[in-house]
């Protein structure tokens, strides 16, 4: 007789596990945006772990600092700085690149994670508030993209992009109506651009996380969470589990390496299947300004 507990997906390799060979990033170099805090942070960690060269932008110079410290520290680590960079911005993206290829050389690996989000009633986004969203999230994202692609096109050289997504760029995400259609822009960029540019030899990927508790989430996304499962997150994931944040750097290091060369206009989403999961019947509907405990709308 075969026991039917339900166990879950297995637990990963403990953190600092490399899930490459060792120095498959030597003398590389890799450009993380919001790479001072949270997932960016972790996605910068795999990288160095195998031997890459680090930029990591973000826009508070104080995080900038403390994460640059903490990884130069990442055994294998190659070189790592740190710019502040605000992505919406244009020029500034071009002297973060400059300065980038004076101290390490043009990176050979973009990793566009910076964005920005929080959930509202879409009748009561401003549009000061959808702005700010869609400028970060869709235009920086492009901005950066379209700065690392004419360097590598101008040089003739071969190059790897990765998009950090959201799974609602396929779904749609009430009470993230900006967020949700500035990633469906984003994973069109991965697209579109992977078709222009693979003659050139630039690969472009998205990556879609799940949920990865870590200690920079957004006050929005921790209270949403604790109002949701405050005792068990990983009770509501069909993996009986939530992610580690080290599983989606794996994810990356991977899309980024020479092992997926023939891999480029795909998105690869990291949440256990949670995306995916349908009740047998449909749960009662309830309306995102119930849901956020807002009142009627008053205009």
């Amino acid at each position: 007789m075969t026991d039917e507990t339900p166990r879950g997906l297995p637990a990963p390799p403990p953190l600092g596990t490399a899930a490459l060979p060792p120095g498959t990033y030597g003398g590389r170099g890799v450009l993380v945006t919001g790479g001072g805090t949270g997932l960016g942070k972790a996605i910068a960690a795999e990288f160095a772990r195998l031997g890459a060269d680090l930029v990591i932008a973000g826009r508070r110079a104080e995080q900038l600092k403390a994460a640059q410290e903490e990884l130069a520290a990442v055994p294998g680590a190659g070189r790592v700085t740190a710019a502040v960079c605000d992505i919406r911005d244009p020029e500034r993206i071009a002297e973060v690149f400059d300065a980038a290829e004076a101290a390490l050389g043009l990176p050979d690996v973009l990793v566009n994670n910076a964005a920005a989000n929080f959930p509202s009633p879409a009748e009561e986004l401003s549009p000061g508030a959808w702005r700010a969203v869609v400028d970060i999230t869709l235009t920086g994202t492009w901005f950066m993209t379209r700065e690392f692609g004419r360097r590598h096109l101008a040089a003739a050289t071969a190059g790897s992009i990765v998009n950090i997504g959201a799974s609602y760029a396929w779904t749609g995400g009430p009470g993230f109506a900006h967020s949700a259609a500035a990633k469906a822009g984003v994973k069109n960029l991965v697209e579109t651009l992977a078709v222009e540019w693979g003659p050139y030899g630039i690969q472009v990927n998205g990556l879609v996380p799940g949920l990865f508790p870590h200690a920079d989430m957004t006050e929005d996304i921790r209270d949403g969470l604790e109002r949701a499962a405050p005792d068990d997150h990983g009770s509501r994931q069909p993996a009986l589990r939530v992610g580690a944040p080290r599983e989606l750097g794996w994810a990356a290091t991977f899309l980024a390496s020479p092992f997926a060369r023939f891999i480029t206009g795909h998105t690869l989403v990291v949440d256990g299947a949670n995306w995916q999961r349908r009740a047998l019947v449909n749960p009662e509907v309830v309306p995102v300004r119930t849901q956020l405990g807002r009142g009627p709308f008053t205009p």
